[in-house]
């Protein structure tokens, strides 16, 4: 095996031609080749190159503030954007929602198999994930502007049943990000939340015939890496570039935990109480839709605080939490590090992670309610000039045995308090979250209701279920009229059931419900 080449930052970047298809490896904040994707920038705003960039990517990128996607956020570097997620790179969502670039959102998970199938020349991934979302062609095939015209997504028939092809192109460059590499290019991820796609990317460049480019932390001398830690061979590898310890954060802004990667287990008798709020009420409902040792995903927001109220009820032993970037069990992390877990007791490749989502692993999901339409259908991606994108959603929400989505009955201003076990609204939110038509499918109650998918909306205020004839009323907070502060804040008339129920009143109460006493 030959010496792997190891030049400066500035180097690899003058690897980057005109026109080229480049793929950057991180999830969120976390295993981002920032020192890479800096250089690139930095020669784009001196030279005007390069230019008319493909850039592809699976997790979110960055966060917000200049990072990650950010860095390629400049009219004329890049020509298209297909990505997984966009609302971590805010200028490459303002590049797409004024129309300056052509832009695809699609299935996070379908991104990080389509890495795979690159690799393995494959015409494209064909998958069941995204039929009659946003990402079908019938509604739009994952375009987000009228400058896209392109189909990268089309129907098929095999076997007699309808799927979606995501068609595979070439890699021309892939920044990812390692921990150590040896001297002929073989690389860690040891430091790093987990793998993440660094294989697949590595792989799927290297068989595009195109140039794999590695940032990390030091070179060690040849053969003294533990084989099983090397996630990248060194005959993928064309070049490793040293960053700075500030590039090679663990997560971006963050020091190095050692409890993210397995190093050690920390103590986590601590997770705090939080205060009896409209995400807490939200959160103690959804606690009861847990079975016993259930497989879980969380998502943020209201979804997050199930976690508090588990512990809260000493019920955490029922339930195994999962993270799309490859952490199973232990406890997921917010901000900068989310995607991460502490005391994880298994960390697998992101992509291996969305084989068990896809093929229904999840026993139950816990995602986040906004736009919400009579069929069930539901909007996380896509709110005027706000380009947030799919993410792993609609993997992970068309696929698990159930799906709960959390979140409060109105936005914007919505106050609530709890009194004597009911709940009383100090005031209303200006926002209707149940609309009559979502501007985005991200995810689809035709396709739930046809594969009889158990699926609940839970509110603050209300139970809501979806049923072959559409979202159904089954529940309503005591203190709440049923007339003016639900029916009259919806632009839709749901179906109400006959045996409609009042919310159980131990939710409302200051102290502990007793859910660990439940049946």
């Amino acid at each position: 095996m030959k010496k792997v080449r190891i030049i400066s930052a500035e180097e690899a970047a003058l690897l980057v031609n005109d026109g080229d298809t480049i793929s950057t490896g991180g999830f969120v904040s976390s295993a981002c080749p920032e020192a890479l994707s800096k250089a690139v920038e930095k020669r784009f705003l001196e030279t005007g190159h390069p230019r008319d960039l493909t850039l592809f990517f699976a997790a979110g990128q960055g966060h917000r503030d200049g990072t990650g996607g950010d860095h390629y956020g400049h009219e004329g570097m890049v020509k298209r954007v297909i990505g997984g997620h966009w609302d971590r790179a805010a200028s490459l969502g303002a590049l797409a929602l004024e129309n300056k670039i052509e832009a695809y959102n699609l299935p996070q998970g379908v991104i990080s198999h389509m890495y795979r199938d690159i690799a393995a020349h494959k015409i494209g991934t064909i998958t069941h994930v995204g039929l009659y979302t946003f990402v079908d062609p019938r509604n739009g095939g994952g375009k987000l502007n009228s400058a896209t015209t392109e189909d990268i997504v089309k129907i098929v028939n095999i076997e007699g049943q309808e799927r979606l092809l995501y068609k595979s192109f070439p890699i021309n460059v892939v920044f990812v990000r390692g921990s150590y590499a040896d001297e002929y290019g073989n690389c860690t991820v040891h430091h790093e939340i987990g793998p993440i796609d660094v294989t697949a990317m590595a792989q799927a460049c290297r068989n595009s015939g195109g140039k794999v480019i590695v940032q990390v932390e030091k070179v060690v001398q040849g053969g003294t890496l533990d084989p099983k830690l090397v996630a990248i061979p060194g005959i993928y590898v064309d070049a490793v570039v040293i960053g700075s310890a500030e590039d090679n954060m663990q997560c971006l802004g963050t020091p190095y935990d050692g409890s993210l990667t397995g190093e050690y287990r920390i103590p986590m008798d601590a997770i705090p109480s939080i205060p009896l709020d409209a995400k807490k009420i939200i959160a103690r409902r959804a606690a009861m839709e847990l079975p016993q040792d259930a497989i879980v995903n969380l998502g943020t927001g209201a979804p997050e605080k199930i976690a508090n109220v588990a512990a809260e009820e000493g019920i955490s032993d029922k339930m195994t939490l999962t993270v799309e970037a490859g952490s199973i069990a232990g406890v997921p992390m917010g901000g900068t590090q989310f995607g991460a877990s502490a005391n994880a007791m298994a960390i697998i490749p992101h992509n291996v992670q969305f084989d068990f989502y896809q093929g229904g692993g999840l026993d139950v999901a816990f995602l986040g309610l906004a736009e919400t339409a009579p069929n069930g259908d539901l909007n996380v991606s896509k709110f005027g000039t706000r380009l947030a994108g799919a993410g792993g959603f609609i993997d992970i929400t068309q696929n698990a045995k159930k799906v709960v989505y959390c979140g409060t009955f109105t936005a914007k201003g919505l106050k609530t308090e709890c009194r004597d076990g009911a709940l009383v609204i100090t005031q209303e939110g200006a926002k209707k979250k149940f609309v009559r038509q979502v501007e985005h499918i991200t995810f689809s109650g035709r396709y739930a209701v046809e594969t009889a998918q158990p699926v609940l909306y839970i509110t603050e205020r209300a139970v809501f279920e979806l049923r072959p004839d559409g979202v159904t009323l089954i529940e309503i907070a005591p203190g709440i009229d049923l007339q003016t502060q639900v029916l009259d804040q919806m632009e839709f008339m749901p179906k109400i059931a006959p045996d409609l129920k009042l919310m159980d009143s131990r939710i409302f109460r200051e102290e502990k419900m007793g859910l660990a006493d439940d049946k």
